[in-house]
């Protein structure tokens, strides 16, 4: 299985988690999981790298965070996606649409 390079995965974390956040409220490793999950584990994301792109998208205001308590009593920080957020989701989907279709004319 061939690896997505670092770059890649860096361009597709904005999209990628307000995708998540779009369907409900997610703390980190949760969100860390799904992408695990939904790409076959060929992104795995660590908490260092994730955590300074939540950052970065609550301080432009397309996420917001909450502390709350989990069932097992610990606090556990979680992420809602903002009207921000979904404007900039759709305008991702139609860049990303818009590329996936350049590279099918180009590779048939």
């Amino acid at each position: 299985m061939t690896k997505i390079s670092k770059e890649l995965v860096g361009a597709t974390a904005v999209p990628m988690i307000l995708s998540i956040l779009e369907q409900g409220e997610s703390y980190g490793y949760q969100i860390i999981q799904k992408v695990k999950k939904l790409s076959n584990n060929q992104i795995v994301w660590k908490e260092g790298s994730l955590y300074p792109v939540l950052h970065k998208m609550e301080n432009a205001k397309l996420i917001k965070s909450e502390w709350q308590i989990a069932e097992n009593g610990r606090p556990r920080k979680y992420y809602v996606i903002l009207d921000g957020g979904k404007e900039m989701l759709l305008q991702e989907k139609e860049n990303w649409k818009m590329v996936n279709d350049i590279f099918a004319h180009f590779w048939g």
